[in-house]
């Protein structure tokens, strides 16, 4: 019998893991065991659950890009309780034992829920982190007029523009000074703030929720901290996630936050393996340990994780600290490594229009580049992430990069 592969995890890193292995090693046995009802799918589509442009059975990952390979048993509804790396084995919510020769943990994360708010409970109040809360909230948008949103990260701007595109009111409340705070300063947030103004997005910044105030029918207004109260009829929060290491508890897989992993992505017993949302790797551009939950870096996580598994000896590249590339009201941008330069000792250079933002930021000394924002205009920002996370020498090309005017041929 070949080797018994069982990924507990089927979302964007524990399936790429699947998906690489297969390529490898076709004999093998690989196991996904996946805590969720649905079918693995890609993930950042679920907003267009909400807005009705997507059904689920069109954002499935089974037989698209990279995830053709067979003979992968993935279980739905088979959430993993318990771990025993000494007798090599998993147990199921349903009691099964499911035996291994080499595991991987892509478990992910769930919403964060802070305690501070009251009621967070009640019907009404969604985090959108799975399919089943995106059709959740699709049934509930149908009676709803007003929507309050608890946090200014992307998953929940995206969100929010789905509710919008309903024709739906939505008020975003952000205790940061701005929206975003996580991908970028401040003051470099105007014009993703213009475009969601433009957009029709009501913002209410430096203020937090307290009270989710309920009737019969579950949430019908949010209390907040400066005396005022939003009459509405569904919440969605959005303030951050936590690792989903319970099921570790007991077990000797070291935890620290997530679950430790070097640079091959093994965690502390042998044959254990993390990637994704539920893995503690290192920012590839300042060398500390990060967790990250965006899809791009689980994915190659992941696939860093199936060569290993499969035998072939690989090492994980880095993830490149705040990286996102997206777009929020039709205002594209690239946010990647250090973009947080308020009293921070770093060579900082701005440009801005009407129309674009360009942050780059380099060392104390200005010999490396360790960051870059772009919003608006995100031309060529594949060739900063590639200088950042290879750490290149900028001595013949800092002011192009500095000036954008970098390309392909600097390279050659």
């Amino acid at each position: 019998m070949g080797t018994q592969y069982v990924i507990v995890g089927g979302s964007a890193a524990g399936m790429a893991a699947a998906h690489t292995i297969r390529k490898k090693d076709s004999s093998g046995i690989i196991t996904v065991l996946s805590n969720e009802k649905t079918a693995p799918y890609f993930r950042p589509m679920i907003p267009y659950i909400i807005n009705g442009k997507k059904q689920v059975s069109d954002i499935g990952l089974s037989g698209k890009g990279m995830f053709t390979a067979k003979g992968i048993d993935v279980r739905t509804a088979a959430a993993v309780v318990s771990v025993d790396t000494a007798g090599k084995t998993v147990k199921t919510g349903s009691d099964e034992n499911v035996p291994y020769d080499k595991i991987l943990f892509a478990t992910g994360s769930r919403p964060y829920m802070p305690e501070t708010v009251n009621g967070l409970e009640a019907p009404g109040v969604f985090s959108l982190k799975t399919v089943a809360d995106a059709v959740a909230m699709a049934d509930r948008s149908r009676k709803t007029d007003h929507a309050v949103m608890l946090g200014g990260g992307i998953l929940n701007l995206k969100a929010a523009f789905a509710l919008l595109e309903k024709k739906i009111k939505v008020t975003l409340v952000v205790y940061s000074p701005e929206v975003l705070s996580q991908l970028m300063d401040p003051e470099d947030a105007f014009l993703v703030r213009k475009a969601l103004d433009t957009a029709g997005l009501s913002i209410l910044t430096g203020c937090s929720a307290t009270d989710i105030i309920t009737d019969t029918d579950g949430v019908c207004a949010v209390a907040l901290d400066n005396g005022k109260e939003l009459p509405c009829r569904m919440v969605c929060v959005g303030k951050g996630v936590i690792p989903n290491t319970d099921f570790l508890h007991g077990s000797d897989i070291k935890i620290d936050r997530g679950i430790i992993a070097d640079t091959t992505t093994a965690c502390s017993v042998k044959d254990t393996f993390a990637a994704g949302d539920v893995a503690v790797t290192y920012d590839s551009a300042t060398g500390e340990k990060t967790v990250t939950a965006l899809w791009t870096n689980a994915v190659e996580m992941g696939i860093c994780a199936g060569l290993n598994m499969a035998g072939i000896n690989t090492r994980y590249s880095g993830t490149l600290g705040i990286m996102n590339a997206t777009q929020v009201a039709n205002e594209p941008f690239v946010s990647m490594g250090i973009v947080h330069t308020k009293d921070k000792d770093v060579e900082t250079h701005i440009k801005t229009s009407n129309n674009t933002y360009r942050k780059i930021v380099f060392n104390k000394k200005g010999t490396c580049l360790v960051g870059a924002l772009f919003i608006g205009d995100i031309t060529n920002a594949g060739m900063y992430r590639y200088v950042i996370r290879e750490k290149k020498p900028i001595a013949g090309i800092k002011s192009h990069l500095i000036n954008h005017t970098l390309h392909y041929g600097h390279f050659m």
